[in-house]
């Protein structure tokens, strides 16, 4: 059983949690986020992109109150930067996703469940919103970790496709399917 505390999401202020940001995109278990070279400067500067574009979103989660996570959101059609835009299975009521569990502090001892907790929430969120209708990821096809969690919430792999950077696993979770693997 799950040890963890509440989960919540709140829109990430770029500018109090950059220095905290930057810590979490650039650690060595995120290399799939691919700003492992990246400075606080050039993070923060990324998300101030996201924050102001109109179709995707930075969520700072919290679990237990404590800065645990990061999600993203967004329009898979009208977020381009992302590249899945003029995807022949994209539709009305898709939602893109990321998430990024942050690295544990040096010293502690991995709390069970903390991640799946942590997936469920963000999907949750994403489902929040009745007019979406299915769930869009696109990790790198490497990613044999977030591929598990994926499979687990019910998504399914469509096709893979180039994307700038990387071979991703173009997955597709309707509501259905994320209540039944529930």
């Amino acid at each position: 059983m799950s040890t963890v505390g509440p989960i919540t999401l709140e829109p990430l202020d770029v500018d109090e949690r950059g220095v905290r940001l930057h810590a979490w995109v650039t650690h060595p278990r995120s290399a799939f986020w691919m700003m492992q070279d990246a400075t606080p400067a050039e993070v923060v500067a990324d998300y101030r992109l996201v924050a102001e574009h109109p179709h995707h979103d930075a969520w700072l989660g919290r679990v237990d109150g404590e800065p645990a996570f990061l999600a993203e959101t967004y329009d898979p059609v009208l977020a381009p930067e992302v590249g899945l835009a003029g995807l022949p299975e994209l539709r009305p009521g898709d939602l893109g996703m990321h998430v990024l569990v942050a690295p544990p502090d040096p010293g502690t001892d991995p709390r069970p469940g903390f991640t799946r907790a942590v997936f469920a929430a963000v999907m949750a969120h994403c489902f929040r919103d009745p007019a979406v209708r299915r769930v869009v990821v696109e990790p790198d096809v490497r990613n044999e970790r977030i591929a598990t969690l994926n499979r687990e919430a019910g998504f399914v792999v469509v096709r893979v496709v180039d994307l700038p950077g990387k071979q991703a696993a173009l997955s597709f979770c309707t509501r259905a399917d994320w209540e039944a693997a529930r």
